[in-house]
């Protein structure tokens, strides 16, 4: 199980342009950032199925509220840049999550 859990993580991490083992979740050198290793944020945003979970659920409940889903569908541009609109959001939780205070 833990063999297809790594291929699947590798494959959505390749398609969103994210990168494996950048970062120590242990024992982070230099500035830890806003929450640090031992924070929840970590615990939760470090375990994949977790956040492939949360992620999913998020998107799916944005398509539930009538003005969010208008707003995407007026404004976005996922139509022709599918990866590019699931890619930022990760990006911007992995920076805010793991990355140094003055990055996040």
């Amino acid at each position: 199980m833990e063999a297809l859990r790594r291929r699947i993580e590798t494959q959505v991490m390749s398609l969103t342009g994210l990168a494996l083992g950048q970062l120590d979740l242990e024992s982070p050198k230099g500035d830890p950032g806003l929450f640090g290793p031992h924070s929840v944020s970590w615990q939760v945003h470090g375990d994949f199925p977790s956040m492939l979970v949360g992620g999913i659920s998020a998107l799916m409940l944005q398509l539930l509220h009538p003005l969010a889903l208008a707003g995407v569908w007026d404004h976005s541009n996922f139509r022709e840049d599918l990866l590019g609109r699931l890619r930022r959001p990760s990006q911007f939780i992995s920076g805010t999550t793991f990355g140094a205070t003055r990055d996040a």
